[in-house]
């Protein structure tokens, strides 16, 4: 596990004997904080008034249930309704027992589809990979380029991020130096907020009888424009004070960027909210921007507050701990009860 915090590094070694000592430099999956990428490319494109954020996606993309009344705006708000397709039980089969399949986002849409809507478009939140897989297909659809080459073309090669790439389906290793990441039991357990560790397994870890497994090499294409992004500390330490520090949108888009962010929960007001591919939090007169990413053998993340110069990067190469708690998420929480006098996050529990 590795944390970058305000220009300083602290890098603790890796979990299994043998492994390489992990720095700022090592590649790994950062999965959702791909979302926060994805997100800006679809700001830049509206920006440039190639889109409408107002637009429906069925503008873009044919066959999505609803899509007349979908707005892209809601696909980045998480506000679609549409199912996610990583809740799906079919998905979790396949990529156990096939973790080198390269998957398509028809592929990956389909299994959305096949399954019914979860709300009406604009009436709630619900984290959904599927509303950002896609947003990719319009970004490719109005770039006119494969995904991994908008992002390589509009973020990461102005902001000097050589570390970081979307790479294509085909291809499952990771760029050296980079971490292994490992994990208990079935995709499953990572990919579902509903399925716990089974009782066997998780007493089987904890008595050190059971090794965990090697998903370095699952195929990264089922998470794609949601998920699939390779980096390193160092260059989502610059990707995130780029973002929410006001260098990679206009002034305009920035703000609207910065007033997407609503409650996640309509009864908490005060509490976490999301936006357009970003998640904010305010107490006091601190805001903290940030996002998440879980993918099997991987957690991280990203944090910024402009106001007090902080930027955090916090990952781990094992997604989910054996009390089922994001790892990066507990050693966030107390980086910042360190930073802070006051927390804006309570830890979880059994932290």
């Amino acid at each position: 596990m590795a944390v970058t915090m305000r220009g300083t590094r602290a890098m603790l070694g890796a979990v299994l004997a043998g492994a390489a000592l992990l720095t700022a430099a090592t590649h790994f999956r950062i999965a959702s904080n791909t979302k926060t990428m994805t997100a800006a490319v679809i700001l830049l494109l509206a920006q440039q008034g190639k889109l409408r954020l107002d637009d429906a996606v069925s503008k873009y993309v044919d066959g999505v249930p609803g899509g007349d009344a979908i707005t892209l705006a809601e696909l980045l708000e998480m506000r679609s309704g549409l199912y996610n397709y990583t809740e799906a039980p079919e998905l979790w089969t396949s990529l156990d027992r096939e973790p080198g399949r390269a998957w398509s986002p028809a592929e990956l849409l389909a299994i959305a589809f096949a399954h019914p809507a979860n709300a009406r478009p604009g009436t709630e939140y619900a984290y959904d990979n599927t509303n950002y897989a896609l947003l990719g297909l319009v970004a490719e659809k109005v770039d006119g380029k494969p995904l991994a080459v908008v992002m390589h073309d509009r973020l990461f090669a102005p902001l000097g991020m050589n570390d970081t790439v979307l790479p294509a389906p085909i291809v499952k290793n990771i760029p050296q130096p980079f971490a292994r990441g490992y994990g208990y039991g079935s995709t499953a357990i990572v990919l579902s907020d509903t399925v716990p560790y089974p009782p066997d397994v998780k007493a089987a870890a904890i008595a050190g009888t059971l090794e965990p497994n090697d998903y370095t090499e699952l195929n990264p294409s089922f998470a794609g424009a949601a998920g699939g992004v390779i980096s390193t500390a160092d260059d989502l330490a610059v990707w995130i004070r780029a973002l929410a520090g006001g260098q990679v949108l206009d002034a305009a888009m920035q703000r609207r960027w910065r007033d997407s962010a609503k409650p996640e929960d309509p009864d908490e007001p005060d509490g976490q909210r999301y936006g357009f591919g970003i998640s904010e939090l305010r107490w006091g007169p601190n805001a903290l921007w940030f996002h998440g990413g879980e993918t099997p053998g991987y957690n991280s993340k990203i944090a910024y507050d402009g106001a007090n110069e902080l930027t955090l990067v916090v990952w781990t190469n094992m997604a989910l701990s054996l009390d089922g708690q994001q790892p990066a998420n507990t050693l966030m929480v107390k980086v910042l009860d360190q930073v802070y006098q006051q927390s804006p996050l309570a830890p979880s529990p059994g932290a």
